[in-house]
């Protein structure tokens, strides 16, 4: 029973951290003078992309760190809406993997595609979707 129980904790964390690396984001794109500023080193191209979008790139990261919280959230909490977010959330990383790869001719982008399948294929194990209410 221990085993079929840390998939669902450990995606919630990986929720949990999704929220603070997006949160993170949100805050240096809106204190770009900061010292939070230098996070970019780490991803300087994700960087440049973003500060095409303007303000929009603000909203996005602050809108996704919060749909990953409140996934984690209700993981944690084997929630039905906790499930169907993460669901969603996933899907649309996959999407936007493929998109990246296809658009900017980046394949490497597609390594997160496979990852995302197997996140779903955890989540849709019929054990699994019974542990949500």
């Amino acid at each position: 029973m221990h085993r079929q129980r840390i998939g669902v904790p450990a995606l919630a964390g990986f929720f949990a951290f999704g929220t603070l690396m997006s949160g993170l984001s949100f805050l240096a794109l809106l204190l770009p003078s900061s010292p939070l500023s230098s996070i970019w080193r780490l991803n300087p191209d994700a960087h440049a992309n973003l500060l095409l979008l303007g303000w929009w790139a603000v909203l996005l990261m602050a809108l996704v760190s919060l749909a990953c919280g409140l996934s984690a959230f209700g993981l944690f909490r084997y929630r039905r809406w906790g499930y169907w977010l993460a669901v969603g959330i996933l899907a649309t990383n996959a999407v936007g993997d493929l998109f990246g790869a296809i658009l900017r001719s980046d394949p490497r982008t597609l390594i997160g595609v496979p990852i995302v399948a197997l996140l779903i294929a955890l989540l849709a194990r019929r054990h699994v979707r019974g542990m949500f209410k």
